[in-house]
């Protein structure tokens, strides 16, 4: 049986559908996987456009809250960001939660001066988390 696994985020809009995408195409045969947010600020765009040029397609995610998963009772949720990490909703003693926080892209992208430039952030962010997903289970202690 799988293990099931939720990557909380601010907004559910882009490191946690990230990880998601990440996890899904990855780690699928190993975990169920979901994202929410504490608030739910709608898919970020870029988030899709670089996942889709390292063949993971986020594209039919949703921007979510916790409450609104199919399930409650996670085996692991990963917090992606300080401010998701410090508001954690409760989970069941039996979750273990760990947080593994990565920089915000869109905030990063707000000084670029071109596309490209705010784009890079994206991509770094992207692949940082693509490693994670990678070693999850060492991460996971698993």
């Amino acid at each position: 049986m799988k293990k099931s696994i939720l990557f909380l985020c601010t907004g559910n809009s882009c490191r946690s559908q990230m990880a998601e995408g990440w996890a899904k195409k990855l780690k699928g045969d190993i975990f169920e996987v979901f994202s929410a947010g504490i608030e739910k600020h709608g898919l970020n765009t870029n988030a899709v456009k670089v996942m889709a040029e390292a063949g993971a397609d986020i594209s039919q995610h949703t921007s979510k809250t916790v409450d609104e998963l199919p399930i409650q009772a996670f085996d692991y949720v990963v917090t992606v960001c300080g401010h998701a990490n410090e508001h954690c909703p409760y989970f069941p003693a039996k979750t273990k939660i760990i947080h593994q926080g990565f920089d915000d892209p869109p905030q990063l992208a707000k000084t670029a001066a071109t596309e490209i430039e705010a784009l890079a952030h994206y991509r770094r962010v992207r692949d940082e988390i693509r490693n994670f997903v990678e070693t999850l289970e060492s991460s996971l202690g698993i």
